[in-house]
């Protein structure tokens, strides 16, 4: 009944002409994208959590894993997104191979990835803001930092407010946006290797001699914990239609941020683990805990500092690309128009943004960070396999359309990362199985209450 619903990859690409989005990216803003959206709560957050309850000093190791997924995945997101230059990401290009049902699927995956991905990541903020303020003096009643789940506070304020401020500057335009990312991205990755510089005396290899004690197992629910961080260079390919050259910079925006980003996570991670025992790492600041353990106040600060710029970068991005998804599955009557109207100053989908804006707020305000992170990775890792076999797909049956970049060794490549991403989507549903089921039978409903009976293929 669905299958046939299938849009022509030439119809996509004539159809983002008719309603167009601002051109004003480059391939360095594409990078500083995929970095900024990457390297934010995972690395001053997560990083501590993980090792902590799930795989010690090999979440190093867990961090590679996730890594070479990730990257094999971006492979196959570059090629598409080479050929494919319009705003919807893996929504978009699986619309193009496998049909408006597997499409809304996907779309409402991603809605998965960046909604409850940016409230996490506003909760890992909070943490490290209520961290920084208590260090000058500042103790704010824990009944306003903490959710009402989990913790036994009432409301988590501070990742309520960034998440309206960041919705705010979203509703101003791209181009701020980008410019302000830019800033923080510098900032964060000069207060990394800061970290890295600080740490590296400090250092007790002692803490390295119990590498792995969850085992293996603790080692492969780590790296499917921690994907999630890596979700940045699929943001990139959300910015197609407002990209000055997409079919060239796209690609190397995806590959290089995904390359950098598994990097740094790994030599983070050994940094982190070797200045402090991992079990002392579950908070919400670890990075800036340990250091300050270890007598570095300065640094300390410096560190908590950087987080706080590099976890508002990625709340900025993947706010944005949550709003372009939206307009993409606006423009495809899959959504109401109001999600797709364009700003006539700014040309950007400014109810989106302000949609986006208050269910970010919503959510990170009530609900606990470790749900949270394992629901964002199921939803990457289902559009990973989507996108991955997608690929395949089209080299087969659309053989001649112009790809200006190719994933090498494709048949190799896309099977292992769809092998891959379904081991740890299995992983993640043992313990969060019922949630993603809860979220795909809403989304079911909305398709066909709305999208199924409003969608101009329905006709055809």
């Amino acid at each position: 009944m669905f299958l046939p619903r299938r849009k022509n990859i030439r119809e996509i690409i004539r159809q983002s002409k008719e309603k167009p989005l601002k051109k004003t990216l480059s391939s360095i803003d594409l990078i500083m994208i995929g970095i900024g959206c990457t390297i934010g709560t995972g690395i001053f957050v997560i990083t501590g959590i993980a090792a902590a309850k799930y795989a010690g000093p090999a979440i190093s190791i867990s961090y590679l894993i996730a890594a070479i997924v990730c990257i094999f995945a971006g492979l196959a997101y570059a090629e598409l997104a080479s050929m494919v230059p319009v705003s919807g990401s893996a929504y978009t290009y699986t619309y193009a191979f496998l049909g408006e049902f597997v499409a809304w699927a996907v779309g409402w995956g991603l809605v998965l990835e960046y909604l409850i991905g940016a409230s996490t990541v506003a909760s890992g903020w909070s943490g490290y803001m209520v961290g920084i303020l208590g260090a000058g003096g500042i103790d704010l009643p824990e009944y306003l930092t903490k959710v009402p789940s989990e913790e036994g506070g009432l409301i988590n304020l501070p990742a309520i407010c960034i998440s309206l401020f960041i919705g705010f500057l979203l509703v101003r335009g791209t181009k701020e946006s980008i410019l302000l990312n830019r800033i923080l991205v510098v900032t964060k990755l000069i207060v990394i290797f800061i970290f890295l510089f600080v740490s590296a005396p400090m250092i007790d290899y002692e803490n390295y001699s119990n590498f792995a004690p969850f085992g293996v197992n603790g080692v492969l629910i780590g790296a499917a914990v921690v994907f999630y961080a890596y979700i940045g260079f699929d943001a990139v390919a959300t910015t197609a239609e407002e990209c000055k050259n997409p079919e060239r910079d796209l690609p190397i925006g995806i590959i290089v941020s995904a390359v950098v980003c598994a990097v740094l996570y790994i030599t983070v991670s050994l940094a982190l683990t070797g200045i402090s025992h991992y079990s002392t790492l579950n908070n919400p600041e670890p990075l800036a805990r340990a250091l300050r353990e270890n007598g570095s106040t300065i640094g300390s600060a410096l560190v908590a500092t950087g987080a706080i710029a590099g976890i508002t970068s990625v709340l900025l991005v993947l706010m944005y690309s949550q709003s372009r998804i939206f307009f993409a599955m606006s423009r495809d009557k899959m959504l109401p128009k109001f999600f797709g109207k364009l700003n006539a100053k700014t040309h950007s989908p400014t109810n989106s943004a302000i949609v986006v804006a208050f269910f970010v707020a919503l959510v990170s305000g009530f609900l606990p960070l470790e749900l949270l992170s394992n629901m964002v990775s199921l939803g990457t890792l289902f559009a990973f396999m989507i996108v991955s076999v997608g690929v395949m797909i089209l080299r087969k049956y659309e053989p001649d359309i112009k790809r200006s970049f190719k994933c090498p060794a494709v048949n190799i490549i896309a099977p292992i990362a769809i092998l891959s991403c379904g081991y740890l989507v299995f992983e993640l549903l043992k313990k969060n199985g019922w949630y993603f089921l809860a979220w795909g039978i809403a989304g079911l409903i909305i398709y066909l209450s709305y999208g199924f009976r409003k969608s101009p293929l329905k006709k055809k």
